[in-house]
């Protein structure tokens, strides 16, 4: 499974940051919650965004598509405004074509919000930033405890 490394807002301390982990990122020297991207595909999405201990976040992109380009800092954003509350997972529909097909993606950028293993809101669709923080945020107070 993949690690990133991520610098802590808090302190700056880098840290790594797994795909998948039995609870939320944070810094090993402040203990602040880290922001938690990880990339997803055919053959680890289960795993990755379904078995997510906080709501996951899901992108569906892909390289070519301009829109997708304008939305990922937005999302990007998100995670390290909600570091600890949400997990941001990316999934380039180009090579993860079970996924496209199972979720019927048919537009992109297309937005998903799991919890708890199933999807509980999604979107198609490029939107400004403070829209996409705005339908998060809802979306998280609809789920219910422990989302948000």
């Amino acid at each position: 499974m993949p690690t990133d490394i991520v610098r802590c807002r808090n302190c700056g301390q880098k840290n790594r940051v797994p795909a998948v982990a039995p609870s939320t990122p944070r810094c090993g020297k402040c203990h602040q919650p880290l922001p938690w991207v990880a990339v997803a595909g055919d053959d680890d999405f289960a795993e990755v965004a379904e078995g997510s201990a906080v709501p996951a976040v899901v992108d569906f992109w892909a390289v070519w598509c301009g829109p997708c380009r304008m939305v990922g800092p937005a999302l990007d954003r998100i995670a390290e405004d909600l570091a600890g509350r949400v997990k941001l997972v990316k999934v380039d529909v180009d090579r993860s074509p079970k996924l496209s097909e199972r979720f019927a993606i048919r537009n992109i950028p297309y937005l998903m919000v799991m919890s708890g293993g199933r999807v509980v809101a999604e979107r198609a669709g490029a939107a400004p930033a403070a829209e996409l923080r705005t339908w998060v945020d809802g979306v998280l107070a609809s789920a219910g405890p422990g989302s948000g």
